[in-house]
């Protein structure tokens, strides 16, 4: 009976196993999320849809590192000085700074545990201000990233609009942005790396399913 019973768990076992290594395939950055709820509501408000642009979005994950985890100042009065824009922001993210364009608007979020998406965008389009400043017309370009600190939490969550020309604003040199984790930006089609802790990573699952599967055909 149990010897009948082993290609029946093997199968099983083998089929979690493809399910995980699709899911390891699969991109995974909440930035481009939340980027397509900003521009879901624009255009449901008849306002025009955002440019997605990963130098902007690169700017936005260093603009939340400037805060250096303080949850507590976000809200205030304090925020990054303009010229660290050209003095931090784009270097770290290897923009050239002849290409960077006018900052028209500025979203900021943060609290203790993860929101995902949907969540943090109602954190961030929190009064009529907010909501003034994701619809306003001046805007043609976004870049959104999230990012927890030192491998938990708070987690930060940061909306840059610009009015930037698409395809000439925020230019990246080669065309890749550099490594800026932990975190994860939007525009540029990659997963987020230690942003978020969603629990067992999908290469951890692939790990212990093989391990079972092996231990199926022994039995």
């Amino acid at each position: 009976m149990a010897v009948a019973a082993q290609p029946l768990l093997a199968s099983a076992l083998l089929a979690l196993l493809l399910a995980a290594v699709s899911a390891a395939d699969t991109k995974n950055n909440p930035a481009d999320e939340l980027v397509s709820l900003i521009n879901s509501n624009r255009t449901a408000s008849k306002a025009s849809n955002l440019v997605d642009n990963q130098g902007l979005g690169c700017i936005a994950l260093q603009y939340i590192k400037a805060y250096e985890g303080q949850c507590d100042q976000v809200g205030g009065n304090k925020k990054p000085v303009d010229s660290s824009f050209i003095d931090t922001f784009a270097p770290n993210c290897g923009v050239q700074a002849a290409s960077l364009a006018k900052i028209t608007g500025r979203l900021l979020a943060c609290q203790p545990s993860y929101p995902p998406p949907a969540q943090a965008f109602d954190m961030l389009i929190a009064n009529e201000r907010s909501l003034q400043v994701l619809h306003s017309k001046n805007h043609t370009e976004v870049g959104a990233a999230v990012t927890g600190t030192s491998g938990g939490g708070p987690y930060f969550w940061c909306v840059l609009f610009s009015n930037g020309k698409p395809n000439s604003s925020f230019t990246v040199e080669g065309g890749v942005p550099k490594t800026a984790h932990p975190g994860c930006f939007s525009g540029n089609n990659d997963e987020c790396s230690g942003a978020i802790s969603t629990g067992v990573s999908a290469w951890t699952l692939v790990s212990a399913t093989l391990f079972a599967l092996a231990g199926a055909f022994t039995l």
